[in-house]
Parts: structure tokens; sequence; C-alpha cells
């Protein structure tokens, strides 16, 4: 497992492929947007669901706090249009089925569940400064609300 990131580290670089099948590099929002990127288990399950429609009934609001907000998951581009399409979701989708994303950002963990342990993406969410700076590393969190708590920060930061 890689190390958990922190506050104020640089963000670890990405380049990922979205749902569109058009490459997404971290660098593309440098200096211009605050980006929220967040790691979700897999597409079209509930906990999931929640989360992706949540940030995008606020995706203006976001906008609004010059971000814009990328969710990541193991899932192929394929599956993520189809999650898009099925919800009407209003947020980019990269594809990391390398894997290699999640260990950059330290999310692939060992969990264990009823004494059975297996490896799988713990939800998390960073949000990366338009500096390259992590402002916030959260890990393990809850869908319920996380957008909106998500917007809070951001929007206490411009305050």
């Amino acid at each position: 497992m890689s190390q958990l990131l922190e506050k104020n580290q640089e963000a670890p670089f990405f380049r990922a492929t979205n749902q569109d099948n058009q490459r997404i590099y971290l660098s593309d929002y440098k200096d211009e947007k605050v980006v929220v990127l967040y790691f979700y288990p897999k597409d079209d399950t509930p906990g999931c669901t929640i989360e992706a429609n949540d940030f995008t009934a606020m995706a203006g609001e976001f906008a609004a706090q010059d971000a814009v907000v990328i969710g990541v998951s193991k899932d192929d581009c394929e599956s993520h249009r189809a999650f898009i399409s099925k919800y009407g979701l209003n947020v980019q989708l990269l594809a990391d089925t390398s894997g290699d994303l999640c260990d950059s950002y330290g999310v692939w963990q060992e969990v264990e569940k009823e004494g059975v342990k297996k490896w799988k993406i713990v939800r998390s969410t960073f949000i990366i400064g338009k500096d390259g700076k992590l402002i916030e590393a959260m890990y393990g969190v809850n869908h319920e609300g996380h957008a909106q708590a998500v917007l809070d920060i951001l929007k206490g930061l411009n305050a």
C-alpha cells in the first residue's frame, strides 16, 4: 500500500482517460481551476450513485467556486459512459483500469469486513489547489452529504 497523502503536499501527477476516451492531465487545470478529485469504488452502486448525483446537483455551485469535479474508479470508459447516461451525471469520470492513479493517491487499500480481507478503493476525496498542492486529503469518507461538505470547504477558502 502506498503512503497516505496529507494537506499541503504536492498532488501526485495524473494522466488518465475520461468517459469519452480523452486524456486528462492534472496539469490541464494548473493555475486555472481547483480540482476536486474523488475516488469511489464502483459505477452504478448505491453509495457511488448518491455521491455522483450530489456532485452533479451541485455542479453549478462548484463551478462558481472555480472548481472542477472529477471522479475516479477502476471501471472502464464504457462503464463510465453508461453510468453518466443512466443518471444524467455532470462530472467527468476517469478510468483507472490499471490502478496506477488509485495507488499514487493511496486509496487502494486492504480492508477487512466480517473477518474477510480484500483490496478495494476506499472512498476518498482530494481538493487540489490551482498551484497543484493538496488543500485537503480525506480518506474513508461517507457518501452521505459529502459533496456538500466539500463545497463548504471551498466556500470557506474563498470567503
